[in-house]
C-alpha cells in the first residue's frame, strides 16, 4: 500500500504532529509514505529526520493553479493507492480535484469545527471517498451541512510513553524563572480570536492578590499576539505572565507545569489537552465542541459555561486550593489519555479507512 500524504501548513501545530505520528507508525507496519509539504515548513525537517520520504511542494492556498499541476504531476509520476489530504490550506479543495482528475482515491482529515455553508461543504468534499474527522463534535458540525455518509471519526492521539518520563523541574525552575513555591499555569495555542486568551489573562488578574504564587506562560504565535500583550500590561501582568513565542520542544517539559487551561470559545477537540492530560496535567477550559469529548468533566479537569470568565476563575482557585482534588484528577487523566488515545489505535483505524478504500 502507498500512500501519498499531503500537508500545506507551514507550522508544526498540532495537525502536523498527527500526520508525523501516522506515518512513522505506517512506516513501520511497511506502509509506503510519502509525505508533500512545503519546503520552508517545520514538518518537512522532523519527518525527513525520522526516514519518512518528503516532497516539497510550494502552496498559495485554495487558488493556486501552478501547485495543482505540480500535484497532478507528481500523482502519475508516483501513482499512490490513496491521497490523504491533511491541512484547508489548498490541501482539502485542490488536493481532492487533483486525486480526482489523477484517478485516485481520497480522503481528507478535518480538525476543526468551523461553520461553514452546505454549498461550500458540498463543494469542498465531493472529490473524496472518506472524511475523517477527529472528534464527535466535527462529526456533527458536518451533519449539520448535509455531509453526512462518509464521514468517519478518528480521535487524534499522543505518545503517552513520552509524557511519563521523568521531569527535570531543574531547568525549569531557571528556564522559566519559577520555583517550586510558584503554581504555573500553562496555555499554548494559536493567538486567534477562539483560542479566549483574553479570558485567562482577566481570571489571572482577579486571582492574583489571593494566590500572590500564580504565574502564567503563555506559547503560541498569531495575530492576536501583540493585542493580548497589551492587555496583559494594562492589567499589570507583566512580572507574573511570560510570553513564550511558540515553542517546538514543549512536549519534553510539559509535564513541570501545574494545570493546563484552555479558554477556547470553540475547539475541534485540543491535542495539548490531551498532552496535558498524559503528563497528569488537569485541564480548565470552556464546556465547547471537542472539549467535552477530550476532558472528563469533573474527573481529569474542569468545564464551565463558555466565555464564563468568572466561572473559569473559580475552576482555576478550586485546583490551587484542593490538593486532593488535582491529586486525583492527575491521577484520573493519565488512565483516561493511555486508555483512549492512543497511536496504535489511531492508525489501525486509518488501515482500516485505506482498506474499505480499496476494497470497494
Amino acid at each position: 500500500m502507498k500512500i501519498l500524504h499531503l500537508e500545506t501548513g507551514r507550522f508544526f501545530y498540532g495537525g502536523p504532529q498527527q500526520v508525523i505520528y501516522l506515518c512513522n507508525a505506517l512506516k513501520g507496519l511497511n506502509v509506503d509514505n510519502i509525505l508533500v509539504c512545503p519546503p520552508d515548513s517545520e514538518i518537512d525537517e522532523i519527518a525527513r529526520k525520522i526516514g519518512i520520504r518528503v516532497i516539497n511542494l510550494r502552496c498559495g492556498g485554495d487558488f493556486d493553479i501552478f501547485f495543482g499541476y505540480s500535484l497532478w504531476k507528481m500523482l502519475r509520476k508516483e501513482k499512490p493507492d490513496i491521497v490523504h489530504c491533511h491541512s484547508r490550506r489548498g490541501a482539502d479543495f485542490i488536493g481532492g480535484r487533483v486525486s480526482l482528475l489523477a484517478n485516485i482515491p481520497a480522503v481528507i482529515t478535518r480538525r476543526v469545527d468551523n461553520l461553514e455553508s452546505k454549498f461550500l461543504a458540498k463543494l469542498r468534499y465531493k472529490p473524496f471517498n472518506k472524511i475523517i474527522v477527529i472528534s464527535k463534535n466535527i462529526q456533527t458540525v458536518l451533519k449539520n451541512t448535509g455531509i453526512k455518509k462518509k464521514v468517519t471519526c478518528i480521535y487524534s492521539a499522543v505518545d503517552s510513553d513520552q509524557f511519563v518520563k521523568p521531569k527535570n523541574f531543574k531547568w525549569f525552575y531557571e528556564n522559566f524563572s519559577v520555583s517550586e513555591d510558584n503554581f504555573v499555569i500553562l496555555s499554548a495555542s494559536q493567538f486567534i480570536a477562539r483560542k479566549g486568551h483574553k479570558y485567562l489573562l482577566h481570571a489571572v488578574a482577579n486571582l492574583r492578590n489571593k494566590f500572590p504564587q500564580i504565574r502564567l506562560v503563555i506559547f503560541g504565535r498569531g495575530p492576536k499576539e501583540n493585542e493580548m500583550k497589551q492587555l496583559c500590561k494594562r492589567l499589570k501582568l507583566e512580572d507574573i505572565v511570560q510570553f513564550r513565542g511558540f515553542c517546538i520542544d514543549l512536549d519534553n517539559f510539559i509535564g513541570c507545569f501545574d494545570l493546563l487551561v484552555h479558554p477556547a470559545t470553540q475547539e475541534g477537540l485540543g491535542v495539548i489537552v490531551l498532552k496535558s492530560a498524559a503528563s497528569g496535567i488537569p485541564v480548565v477550559g470552556f464546556n465547547v465542541g471537542g472539549l467535552r469529548e477530550s476532558v472528563l468533566n469533573g474527573k481529569t479537569g474542569l468545564l464551565v459555561k463558555n466565555r464564563d470568565g468568572h466561572a473559569l476563575q473559580k475552576s482555576i482557585a478550586a485546583f490551587i486550593n484542593n490538593e486532593e482534588f488535582y491529586e486525583k484528577s492527575s491521577s484520573v487523566a493519565k488512565r483516561w489519555v493511555r486508555d483512549r488515545f492512543t497511536i496504535k489505535t489511531m492508525v489501525k483505524k486509518h488501515l482500516k479507512v485505506y482498506k474499505s478504500i480499496l476494497n470497494d
